[in-house]
């Protein structure tokens, strides 16, 4: 599958802005954000707790 071109992305970056509006899309921006900082954070915690307690 290849990467969607210019005029793809456009048209999704048009649709959601007329869902959304102009308001809410750094909301939802910022909430994607967190949720992606979390998920690496709980990555790297569960890498660091199976390595000391794998032993029992």
């Amino acid at each position: 599958m290849t990467m969607p071109g210019p005029l793809e992305l456009t048209i999704v970056f048009a649709i959601v802005f007329l869902l959304f509006g102009g308001k809410r899309l750094p909301e939802i921006a910022r909430g994607i954000g967190e949720g992606i900082r979390e998920f690496k954070k709980s990555l790297s915690d569960d890498k660091k707790n199976g390595d000391k307690g794998s032993a029992s």
